[in-house]
């Protein structure tokens, strides 16, 4: 089965939802004679409220909201909307806000959708176990028929599941090494916001943050219609992430490892990162060859020596770039690059934004937030 990444801007990001065979509400359509679409809503202890109630929110506003601002009168909704959870009754969520559930997982009438929220377990923690019953339900609903619609680190729900092997997948940023570590069938998307595959591309996947916003559109898109999901990203001012996750991402994989030689390699390569040739200094300090630390240390880390390097010094960078008004090449120098025209291209290969690109953007939100804060 054919899958696709999805990493462009809003219009032609929704023109592709908004294709034959998907269930469509337009002009020439009698609205009145339709039922909302069901959408299940997915809610655990783990997850937060943020997102299960902004899901809630943007999905049931469809169709109802933009008459309601344009003309004075409510129009039709269009999705309806459940809250599911394992069991019946109240529950609360990881940050202490009790959530009113409206059927348990047997209790669930058919749905269209399926929506995953993020799972607030860090990384490193196992996850095997703690979900066995939703697990089991998102089985049986894909199974079904039903897409499954994962925000955030809740992709990693389905990979427990089984559903993304052999299909790509994207989730948080810092969920990436360790999806691509105990699911290494799976093809990890590191840099991108919004991910479908699967059959029928019934598996959709949005990576970290507030990218659970590009999945409600693309939802709404498939569901509805473009102008549907166009309506509400102009009533609650979405901007689509079309430059992806990896301009917001940081080091994932700076945790613990197991192997005490590349734990000893992590702590001084953190400290000598810019040395003129730091793999070969760690292999001298390990008292391995360069062929036997590469292979431990890509075990150990989910990176070789030299990705680890490189991705410290962008790290490094970044911060610079965010911080300080440096020309880039000085910068390129501070963290070990000599060649600012490799170290450019490099930028962007990975973060998928030219230093100048990036300090424009961040640099700007960083003086924007640290005005007001500073009265």
């Amino acid at each position: 089965m054919a899958t696709h990444s999805i990493d462009s801007n809003t219009g032609d990001t929704l023109a592709q939802a908004d294709a034959p065979g998907h269930r469509q509400i337009g002009a020439k359509t009698d609205e009145s004679a339709i039922a909302p679409i069901p959408v299940a809503i997915l809610v655990f202890p783990a997850a937060s409220a943020s997102v299960i109630f902004g899901l809630y929110d943007l999905l049931l506003s469809v169709g109802r909201d933009w008459p309601l601002i344009v003309s004075g009168q409510a129009g039709l909704q269009a999705i309806r909307p459940l809250l599911v959870a394992a069991d019946s009754g109240p529950l609360t969520v990881c940050n202490g806000v009790p959530v009113s559930i409206d059927y348990a997982l047997a209790d669930c009438p058919p749905v269209a959708v399926v929506c995953v929220p993020e799972v607030n377990i860090p990384p490193s923690e196992p996850m095997a176990g703690l979900f066995d019953r939703e697990i089991a339900w998102l089985t049986q609903r894909y199974q079904a028929g039903a897409t499954l619609a994962a925000s955030c680190s809740g992709a990693m729900l389905l990979a427990e599941a089984g559903l993304l092997d052999g299909h790509d997948a994207t989730t948080h940023w810092a969920y990436c090494a360790t999806l691509r570590q105990r699911f290494p069938k799976v093809n990890v998307h590191s840099q991108r916001s919004l991910v479908c595959s699967g059959d029928d591309q019934r598996l959709i996947m949005a990576g970290g943050g507030t990218s659970w916003l590009d999945l409600t559109l693309f939802l709404i898109a498939r569901l509805v219609s473009v102008e549907a999901a166009m309506q509400v990203a102009r009533l609650n001012l979405i901007d689509w992430h079309q430059i992806g996750q990896q301009p917001y991402a940081r080091l994932a994989q700076t945790r613990q490892v197991e192997d005490a030689l590349i734990a000893r390699c992590q702590v001084w390569i953190a400290e000598h990162y810019r040395s003129p040739a730091p793999v070969t200094a760690m292999a001298r300090l390990s008292g391995l060859g360069e062929r036997s630390l590469n292979r431990r240390f890509k075990a150990a880390t989910g990176l070789s020596p030299l990705e680890y390097v490189h991705t410290l010094r962008l790290e490094e960078a970044k911060q610079m770039l965010e911080a300080g008004d440096q020309p880039v090449e000085t910068i390129a120098r501070d963290v070990g690059y000599e060649d600012a025209g490799f170290f450019n291209r490099l930028f962007q290969r990975q973060v998928k934004l030219t230093p100048a690109q990036y300090r424009k953007r961040f640099r700007g939100l960083r003086l924007s937030l640290d005005g007001p804060a500073r009265g």
